[in-house]
């Protein structure tokens, strides 16, 4: 049987900067090098949900982020249900924000999330705007790099924990040290660069969990050659900021 994946890239007409579509590709490719069948299906803003076993939304602009929060707001229900289902979420920057329970800018009126992380984000008076250079306890290679662009500072409750712990770099706030954050599948992460290219054992990670949530059993990946992959890992682990 030939295994299979199906990932939706929410909104990449309206949240696609930073390069981050980069994600997407990386998780396609390991996909295709393993012979892992991938679709790839866009929704934009105005198009229905329909169950995936992975979701990937990136960062964009204010004026976008506010049009994608509503979108988001009618489908929260599902995604919700997707959670619980144990679909695989990715979330870059502003989409993070977003899949928490709320950003509040310093003017304007609050972005509410659809709270599928336990987390809130205010806006900052200084951006943070450097490398990064992050610890994990739970995958094989301990260190994750990105690189953070944000003001918002996001602080995590409850269940939700950070996805790393920053070594170099300012991470969700500047003040607790944490990045990111995690809650049964959905992962939110301030790391541009893009992130997976340059941290390809969260990918596997990422797509392991997806082909978990749809065939109900864990399934070892074949390796692959990620000799110019960590080269590019190598070349940002203790970078300065």
């Amino acid at each position: 049987m030939k295994r299979q994946i199906r990932l939706a890239h929410l909104y990449p007409k309206m949240l696609n900067i930073y390069g981050d579509l980069g994600n997407v590709l990386t998780i396609k490719k390991r996909c295709e090098w393993r012979d892992i069948e991938i679709t790839i299906d866009e929704i934009n803003i105005g198009d229905p949900m329909s169950e995936h076993d992975m979701y990937f939304i990136g960062g964009g602009q204010d004026m976008q982020q506010i049009a994608v929060a509503k979108e988001l707001q009618k489908n929260k229900a599902f995604l919700q249900n997707e959670q619980n289902l144990n679909a695989v979420f990715l979330a870059i920057c502003g989409g993070y924000q977003l899949l928490g329970n709320y950003y509040q800018p310093h003017d304007g009126e609050r972005l509410e999330g659809i709270g599928l992380l336990d987390v809130y984000t205010v806006a900052g008076s200084n951006r943070f705007i450097g490398n990064v250079t992050a610890e994990v306890d739970y995958l094989k290679k301990k260190t994750l790099v990105g690189f953070e662009n944000h003001s918002g500072l996001t602080y995590l409750n409850g269940k939700t924990k950070p996805i790393s712990h920053v070594i170099i770099g300012k991470g969700n706030n500047g003040k607790d040290k944490t990045e990111g954050a995690r809650y049964k599948n959905v992962f939110g992460t301030y790391l541009h660069g893009s992130f997976l290219p340059k941290n390809p054992h969260f990918a596997d990670y990422l797509i392991g969990l997806a082909l978990q949530k749809k065939y109900g059993v864990e399934m070892e990946l074949e390796s692959l050659d990620d000799s110019l992959e960590y080269y590019a890992h190598a070349s940002v682990v203790e970078k300065p900021y």
